[in-house]
């Protein structure tokens, strides 16, 4: 069963249109293109067209924000997060959501998908997915619509509905058009300047500096079609007719422009030729098309640097640009898609969809290593976590977390210091007699004679004794001395 025989029983046309209001947009692109646009009459056939929205994404910057944050976004995974008993999100699978953020449709991949809906907020302002659902009423196919075929419309009653036409990739085939209700659709849209149904795209913002940029290049490249022959004038200190101007005028373009530009012209009665075109240095050509290409930039919300336009600013890390990147061009738009997922699936308080930033913020092995081996350092991560980082299996009693003993909590060494030797001096009352250098002497004799390897010393703060190991520390041993070593040393 089509998606359209499932919305058939839900709203009619006839009884959605009379109560329905389209929402008026400001926004390019509404409704139907015009198959032709002229500026002039007979422009079409000259080969001058005006530039509009769709023209000006052919332009090279634009081309290289609308790619760069559609592809970075799109090799970002969706991932499937739980709520745990502690409170701490965990990476999961379910069998009513895992299959349609792995594969949304029949004919796009999840990075094609994650790239048609950004491309689509970008370049119109929305984005919208219409959802396809089992026979269990669960999502199980998205599929993202040309937005210039879908319209927005608004009851008396103030709800939601989406009137889409003709597009027989998304199973719409139905002759007219359909009403779908709010609830079938996820509508995302960038940033709501006049109606909060509808959103604005950035390329409203870059679109006059995109088409100056584009005006300019195309002068360039019919001043080189013309050999690098600016334009001029002929001129003659005697004067002549109007007829002869115009028999020289036609002489002249016939010979000595377009295939002809560069031939030698050779003309009496002192005609000289004076080229009338602006030189790049005079018109700044290098300066305006830099800040043009800034001011797109700009509008898109990506650094210069990022798309080969300018040089990384001093004292940026690689780490640091890529984070100041994320942050004016990404961020928004990744957790914008994110709340519509998790809206549209009715994933509930306990699931979320996120996208994982790992692809996008990977380290060097190098520095990763110094941060994992930190982590695991200080306590917060278990070595194992931090192996599997790096692809390594697991260590056994590698799931617990290791700390240095050296660290104590303050509450420990306040109680340490209310005590009545806090430094192990010795000096306290319930410490043990010292001994006198003759005793230790005798006790470690004793001690070495056992094994002439073994090291010993008395250590008078804890009262033992202890011996040298291998590794080059002292540890406790159980010598004490006793009665018994006080009479053996006395005799």
């Amino acid at each position: 069963m089509g998606i359209v025989d499932r919305f058939r029983g839900l709203l009619t046309r006839e009884k959605a249109a009379p109560a329905l209001v389209p929402v008026s947009s400001p926004r390019m692109g509404t409704g139907w293109f015009p198959l032709v646009t002229e500026p002039y009459a007979g422009a079409w056939q000259q080969g001058v067209t005006s530039e509009r929205a769709e023209n000006v994404t052919g332009y090279s910057t634009v081309y290289a924000c609308l790619s760069r944050i559609a592809k970075d976004i799109g090799k970002l995974p969706f991932t499937l997060r739980e709520l745990d008993a502690n409170g701490l999100w965990r990476t999961t699978t379910n069998p009513a959501y895992s299959p349609v953020l792995r594969k949304p449709n029949s004919y796009q991949t999840a990075a094609q998908f994650r790239e048609s809906w950004i491309l689509s907020k970008l370049q119109h302002g929305n984005t919208y997915v219409l959802k396809r659902r089992d026979a269990r009423g669960v999502v199980d196919g998205l599929f993202i619509l040309d937005p210039t075929k879908v319209k927005v419309l608004v009851s008396d009653t103030g709800d939601v509905f989406y009137e889409l036409s003709v597009d027989n990739l998304n199973h719409i085939s139905e002759n007219g058009r359909i009403i779908v209700p709010q609830r079938e659709m996820i509508h995302d849209r960038e940033v709501t300047l006049y109606h909060p149904l509808i959103g604005v795209p950035p390329l409203l913002a870059a679109y006059w500096p995109a088409a100056k940029n584009q005006r300019i290049n195309r002068t360039g490249a019919e001043f080189f079609g013309n050999h690098a022959q600016p334009g001029g004038i002929l001129t003659a200190p005697a004067g002549m007719s109007e007829e002869d101007a115009k028999k020289l005028q036609t002489f002249w373009q016939q010979n000595y422009s377009g295939s002809n530009a560069g031939k030698v012209g050779v003309i009496g009665a002192d005609l000289k030729y004076q080229a009338f075109a602006n030189t790049a240095a005079d018109s700044q050509l290098v300066e305006q098309l830099k800040y043009s290409d800034e001011q797109v930039c700009h509008a898109f919300g990506v650094p210069p640097y990022k798309i080969g336009i300018g040089q990384i600013p001093t004292g940026l890390k690689v780490g640091d640009v890529s984070q100041l990147y994320y942050q004016d061009a990404l961020q928004a738009r990744i957790e914008s898609m994110e709340d519509c997922l998790d809206h549209g699936l009715g994933l509930g308080d306990a699931l979320g969809v996120e996208l994982n930033l790992e692809p996008l913020l990977r380290m060097d092995a190098q520095q990763q290593a110094e941060i994992e081996g930190a982590l695991v350092k200080n306590g917060i991560k278990a070595p194992n976590e931090a192996r599997r980082r790096f692809g390594l299996a697991p260590l056994e009693g590698g799931d617990s977390v290791y700390l240095q003993q050296q660290n104590f909590s303050l509450q420990a060494l306040a109680r340490r210091d209310q005590s009545a030797d806090p430094f192990g001096t010795g000096g306290s009352k319930d410490a043990g007699p010292l001994l006198t250098r003759g005793q230790a002497n005798y006790i470690q004799k004793v001690m070495e004679g056992r094994d002439p390897k073994m090291r010993a010393r008395f250590n008078n703060a804890t009262q033992r004794w202890e011996t040298l190991a291998g590794s080059g520390e002292w540890n406790p041993a159980s010598w004490r001395w006793t009665p018994e070593h006080e009479a053996r040393w006395a005799a």
